[in-house]
């Protein structure tokens, strides 16, 4: 391909995303991996996939900006950006309005508030509990020996919501384990689960505008952005691939500098 491309690459701490962009900002190549222990050969593995699926077979021609948790691991990458300005930056591009972003990843979640301009007005985040984030879904699934990716089937099938009281991962997995023994009906306790998720979200900060779901919690659990939606009582956006925003705003970096 004689066109340059344009590439994001967000390294979190659970999985790194690439997003190839064309001069049209359509996105034409993507990639989701576990980061695993080498963030360089991970992020490497991410974009040989991406610009394949892109149709460009070598590393060259493309210009990359990289960010997240391990985005100066990225030694192809020509500058870095903070995930909360790529985060907000990819939303932007697929809702140019008014917008609080909820983006719930595997070790951290974030509120973004952005004016109609895509102007940054606020921003919350939380990085020092893993309430909320996928790290919880994934200690709650061992807790009640079941597949992760389950959790999103079973929290549908709940008719009798059981509470948590706790929003701590140590003492809400030993509530779980009280729940089984009083033999609460395991699609019951998903929801609940599910809920606390929620609950530690909104509470971070007040939503305005549209608000618009993101992140690799949200990707594999579509039901919490209905669950969120009848909490907060009005639609909730979210874009096609929602665990690569922060990918793709990286790649529109990429094209603007």
């Amino acid at each position: 391909m004689s066109e340059e491309l344009f590439v994001g690459v967000d390294v979190g701490a659970s999985r790194t995303k690439v997003a190839v962009m064309d001069a049209s900002r359509e996105l034409i190549g993507f990639d989701v991996r576990r980061s695993g222990t080498d963030f360089e050969k991970t992020a490497t593995q991410c974009l040989d996939h991406a610009l394949g699926m892109a149709g460009m077979p070598g590393r060259n021609g493309f210009r990359c900006i990289s960010t997240g948790y391990g985005r100066r691991n990225v030694s192809f990458s020509q500058d870095t950006k903070t995930e909360i300005g790529c985060h907000a930056r990819g939303c932007f591009h697929y809702f140019p309005m008014a917008i609080t972003v909820i983006d719930i990843g595997g070790q951290d979640n974030k509120v973004i508030k952005l004016d109609d301009q895509g102007r940054r007005l606020n921003f919350k985040m939380n990085r020092k509990c893993a309430a909320g984030t996928g790290a919880f879904l994934e200690e709650m699934a061992m807790r009640l020996d079941i597949p992760l990716e389950d959790m999103n089937d079973l929290a549908r099938q709940s008719e009798h919501m059981v509470e948590l009281g706790s929003y701590c991962t140590v003492f809400s997995g030993t509530e779980v384990l009280e729940k089984i023994r009083q033999g609460i009906q395991v699609p019951d306790l998903v929801k609940g689960i599910f809920y606390s998720v929620i609950k530690r979200v909104l509470e971070m900060d007040s939503l305005a505008g549209r608000v618009v779901m993101t992140g690799g919690v949200v990707a594999n659990n579509p039901y919490l952005v209905e669950m969120v939606r009848e909490t907060v009582d009005h639609d909730i956006l979210v874009p096609e691939h929602p665990q690569l925003t922060g990918a793709v705003g990286a790649a529109l970096f990429a094209m603007e500098s």
